[in-house]
């Protein structure tokens, strides 16, 4: 049985051209992170994103952090190129439209994080 956490940490690669490799490598490490933690969003979950991605300085200046954003979240349900109705990954979140917010933020890599960035996935809580 699946564990309904509430908070999913993983460490993503960072960005590699082209895009659609980059998605699936990255679907391909955090589906099967989820599925060794036992971690399942259901569909009417309500979700928050936050990514870090640790780039070069040269990648810094060429990538706009919405490119990014869009191919981590294709990338986490399951899509990356092809059919926007047939996905052939596995998906960690049913579809993109549950998140209800996202932050990313991109910067040099510091020495210990070895270039991979920071992807956490959790429920939403509207603030007060």
């Amino acid at each position: 049985m699946s564990k309904h956490r509430k908070l999913f940490k993983v460490r993503i690669p960072p960005y590699s051209y082209p895009r659609n490799a980059w998605r699936k490598l990255i679907n391909k490490i955090v589906a099967e992170k989820a599925e060794k933690a036992g971690i399942k969003f259901a569909k009417n979950d309500k979700l928050e994103v936050q990514v870090k991605l640790y780039m070069e300085k040269a990648l810094l200046k060429a990538n706009d952090v919405d490119n990014r954003l869009k191919d981590i979240l294709d990338a986490i349900q399951g899509r990356a190129g092809g059919s926007k109705t047939i996905h052939k990954l596995k998906a960690v979140v049913p579809n993109d439209n549950q998140i209800y917010r996202a932050s990313i933020e991109k910067m040099a890599p510091s020495p210990q994080s070895h270039e991979l960035g920071h992807l956490i996935i959790k429920l939403f809580k509207k603030e007060k």
